[in-house]
């Protein structure tokens, strides 16, 4: 049995308006902002509330989803230059400005709300990291480097945010995975601003440190990742509340973290996209390991 032109239009027109959707709240990244939070909360509880989790999950996803349809809201005109995002629905004329905006807002209100009900200090912490990401960040981008570092909070947040959800207090715990987040962003950062430098350039935007790309802004990103590597293991030492690990589980994270340290370091020696793509994802591994780690390791306590 054949579809209808009508229905066959009906389903293309709904699958094109979904996928919109996705582009616009970017739903991967949501996703990834989600696991963190998760793993943050699943850190501090010694039971886990099934009811809280989800709601946890919902409104990070949402929080997220504002932030980044806020972000392309500002930067249509400027998405509209690169070829990495002259196809998302705002530039490309497929959705309204003025549909961005509804969701954006829905999407603030409803999950600021949800994060409310969990705690006040979790709605807070959201509601600190939309301001920063849209109001503070995204228009800095197009006057200086210096906007990653403001950038970096906002991305810090979320794994923090689980612990804080979980505990309706702020402390030396979240402090201390807000900082691990916060180092990564760097590298990961950079090494994607590298990737997308002549795209970058092209929207008025120079995000690599002091606006270079070459040995000097790499090592700055070698700083970075040796920091990075550092903050994740003080955790060893015991001084950090609740939050410890296992030596065994620090030598593995150190392990985990020479593997981006090198492929940092053969970017400083060879300069090309193939180390700094290969710098990108080992970033993006890292991070995920390390959370599920932290997480196997204080179930292992």
């Amino acid at each position: 049995m054949q579809l209808s032109s009508n229905s066959l239009s009906e389903k293309m027109t709904f699958s094109t308006v979904f996928n919109d959707f996705k582009q616009l709240t970017k739903v991967g990244l949501s996703l990834s902002v989600v696991f963190s939070s998760l793993a943050g909360y699943l850190l501090a509880v010694e039971k886990i509330q099934l009811s809280t989790l989800i709601l946890l999950a919902i409104g990070g996803y949402l929080m997220v989803g504002a932030s980044n349809a806020f972000n392309q809201i500002i930067e249509k005109d400027t998405d509209a230059l690169m070829k990495r995002t002259m196809n998302r629905p705002l530039p490309a004329g497929r959705m309204h400005v003025s549909m961005a905006m509804v969701i954006a807002v829905s999407f603030t209100i409803v999950g600021l709300s949800i994060l409310y009900s969990i705690n006040p200090k979790s709605a807070l912490f959201g509601a600190i990291s939309i301001f920063l990401y849209t109001s503070i960040y995204t228009p800095l981008k197009a006057v200086t480097p210096l906007s990653v570092f403001v950038g970096a909070i906002p991305g810090a947040i979320p794994f923090m945010l689980g612990w804080v959800a979980a505990t309706n207090a702020f402390s030396i715990e979240p402090g201390m995975l807000f900082l691990i987040q916060f180092f990564w962003q760097f590298p990961h950062f950079w090494a994607i601003a590298w990737l997308q430098f002549d795209e970058y350039k092209k929207a008025g935007f120079n995000l690599m440190p002091m606006g270079q790309k070459n040995r000097k802004a790499v090592v700055q990103i070698i700083i970075y990742t040796v920091c990075l590597i550092l903050v994740s293991i003080i955790p060893v030492l015991k001084i950090t509340g609740s939050f410890y690990i296992y030596p065994l589980t620090a030598v593995i994270l150190v392990f985990l973290g020479s593997t981006m340290l090198y492929y940092a370091i053969k970017l400083y020696k060879y300069q090309t996209n193939k180390e700094a793509r290969q710098l990108m994802l080992s970033s993006v591994l890292y991070i995920t390991l390390v959370q599920i780690i932290y997480v196997v390791d204080k179930f292992l306590h």
